[in-house]
């Protein structure tokens, strides 16, 4: 980091939640004083009267409070029916779900967990692909290190973040420069799931790669060859 103050830039980084997305798996679990009176809110007490369901059309999924948030932007809550979600915070969810509840039962509390928080991390890392992060509060140096860090290739100074933008209906790409410590103050600081990091090839791998523009295609040839051989020795 070009700058002696990241420790204290670092420490002041703002975290402001993930925005639940189409396609989230949230574990939702309602608790109250009243063991048998919040039980009709709970999935995991409801599995027969659920079982059967399309998950696709309901927003219910397989596993005990676990419910996905539909195309629409729903989970439908037992006794609760349809609750919007879309674009919410988990704690804007729960403070809405804890109200709707509230004409049920006595100091409803509600936990709202998500299940699925992906992201893809590809380009000049270690080990690209997609990264299942155990942590919802991933900033991009963390979502590097799940894919073994940057390759001696990677450019640190120019890497690319893809992030669908709702208001926009589109994705954004916003390049970042990881060597600059003031990155943490960047709204992409911290990551949202199904975020795509690409570490692009520094310039020395990118002179390198396009001094011999038909290399690849060697390489597909040699396959090509290598793959009829073994066929050929295989059926003699």
């Amino acid at each position: 980091m070009q700058n002696h103050n990241f420790e204290q830039e670092v420490s002041e980084a703002r975290y402001n939640g993930l925005k639940l997305q189409e396609g989230d798996v949230l574990e939702i679990v309602v608790s109250a004083y009243d063991d048998i009176a919040v039980k009709p809110f709970n999935l995991s007490t409801m599995e027969q009267t659920n079982a059967g369901v399309d998950p696709s059309s309901s927003g219910v999924v397989s596993k005990p409070n676990q419910y996905v948030v539909s195309s629409e932007g729903y989970v439908v809550m037992p006794v609760l029916g349809q609750v919007y979600c879309k674009g919410m915070t988990k704690q804007q969810l729960k403070q809405d779900l804890e109200t709707r509840l509230k004409q049920y039962l006595t100091d409803p509390l509600v936990n709202v967990k998500l299940v699925n928080f992906n992201v893809s991390v590809i380009g000049e890392v270690k080990s690209p692909g997609q990264k299942t992060s155990t942590t919802e509060r991933l900033n991009i140096f963390q979502a590097i290190a799940l894919a073994g860090d940057m390759t001696d290739g990677g450019d640190r100074t120019n890497v690319k973040l893809i992030r669908y933008s709702e208001s926009q209906a589109k994705d954004e790409v916003v390049a970042l420069n990881l060597s600059e410590s003031n990155i943490v103050n960047s709204p992409y600081y911290y990551l949202q799931q199904n975020d795509i990091v690409y570490v692009e090839p520094d310039k020395n791998k990118q002179i390198a790669a396009n001094s011999n523009p038909n290399k690849a295609l060697y390489f597909q040839l040699f396959g090509v060859l290598i793959a009829t051989i073994a066929l050929i020795i295989r059926f003699k």
